[in-house]
């Protein structure tokens, strides 16, 4: 059968059930289109949505073993960027040799931009990873905040992980050199009488939170003792990025954890847990937090990385409060699911697998045409690692049964 009849076997099968043709398609794509450099695209219609698919990067792809942590953000000109961890000589975190990738689309993530390195590691102990993407104030403004050095793990007060920020003033297109802050945020030299004993910290890859105060604000992941545990602190700036400041603690545990800022100005946290996603609320724009956590019942995953993020908002004239959350199914790392919430991120009553197999990290972003983009680690089972997939549906699918 040719390649043009496969594709029609396709599209018929589409408006009866997304998910096998998705399944069935990532299979005939990998069958007949090797390894190459360049972006893999494919668009399935179903109802009045074209469903893309689209492969930023595989494992081996620019000489690169592997490439994970996904963050995707719609730029002030529409545009997409995403930045990913290129894990040139194996799969694991820091303290290994990683580059973070920035790679750009004009159009709604049909083709994307050849590779620009944000900071290139320079071998083990000074490689860098787990980049997160805000908005700022500026025209055309975008923050990255990342790490970089010794490793979650192997951070100690005197000699943490590093923490860095750098800065676009054109969409994403370039980025100004990094910016270390650790010793304002925590470690030895800090001056803050409660981080400055903290072993070591790393931000939440994905999206940040530019709040409508003015507020631009990253969950920490922190190691505050020795115990191999980690907790969750807001950090935030009140001055476009110029300086940062440390929350009160919002978790006693817990891991990555996201933000987003409900429609009466509270900021809402979702923390990474096995089992029912835990949450925690702020009333002061993330300044302190309840003092314990609580957990959603309908959202139960496997400990991984997601992304909260609004689609909507009755302040901007829309007809309902929409959040939406990204998480992996509840047993493994697999079956990447976007949820739908109605009532501000109470009950998540409205959901659907978007990615039919092995999948973990997940970022999230609302395309001017209103459409959603997920950026994803996808894997058929090939033992190299993670393919790096962008997807783009619409709400109207994402609510249909």
């Amino acid at each position: 059968m040719s390649n043009e009849s496969i594709i029609q076997v396709l599209k018929q099968f589409a408006m009866k059930n997304l998910t096998f043709v998705f399944a069935l398609a990532w299979g005939f794509i990998l069958a007949s289109c090797g390894n190459t450099n360049q972006p893999e695209q494919r668009s399935v219609p179903v109802a009045d949505t074209i469903i893309t698919r689209t492969v930023l990067y595989r494992p081996g792809d620019y000489g690169s073993r592997n490439y994970r942590i996904p963050a995707i953000i719609t730029a002030k000109d529409g545009s997409l960027v995403v930045a990913t961890d290129k894990r040139k000589h194996n799969i694991d975190d820091l303290p290994e040799d990683i580059d973070i990738l920035i790679n750009r689309s004009t159009d709604g993530g049909r083709t994307w931009s050849e590779p620009y390195t944000l900071v290139e590691g320079q071998g083990v102990g000074k490689g860098f990873g787990d980049c997160a993407l805000v908005h700022t104030h500026d025209e055309g403004g975008l923050l990255a905040a990342f790490v970089g050095g010794t490793g979650f793990w192997q951070g100690r007060p005197e000699n943490p992980q590093r923490t860095y920020v750098a800065r676009s003033y054109d969409n994403g297109q370039t980025w100004t050199q990094p910016k270390d802050i650790t010793d304002e945020l925590y470690g030895a030299k800090c001056q803050n009488e409660v981080s400055h004993t903290w072993w070591s910290a790393f931000f939440a890859s994905g999206n940040g939170l530019l709040t409508s105060t003015g507020r631009i604000m990253f969950v920490l992941a922190v190691r505050d003792t020795e115990a191999w545990a980690a907790c969750n602190y807001v950090v935030y700036s009140d001055d476009n990025g110029e300086t940062w400041h440390i929350s009160g603690r919002a978790s006693q545990r817990g891991d990555e954890a996201k933000v987003v800022e409900l429609a009466d100005g509270r900021i809402l946290m979702s923390i990474r847990h096995e089992g029912e996603r835990w949450y925690n609320i702020s009333e002061d724009g993330g300044t302190t937090w309840r003092p314990e956590t609580s957990a959603w019942s309908d959202l139960v995953a496997t400990a991984c990385n997601g992304d909260i993020i609004r689609y909507s908002s009755v302040n901007e004239g829309a007809e309902k409060n929409i959040l939406l959350h990204s998480l992996p199914a509840p047993e493994r790392r697999e079956n990447v699911t976007v949820y739908v919430s109605y009532d501000e991120g109470r009950t998540w009553p409205v959901s659907k697998c978007i990615v039919p197999y092995a999948s973990a990290y997940s970022s999230l972003c609302i395309l001017p045409d209103h459409s959603i983009g997920l950026y994803v680690e996808e894997s058929d089972g090939d033992t190299l690692g993670y393919s790096m997939v962008f997807y783009n549906f619409g709400l109207e699918w994402l609510e249909s049964k």
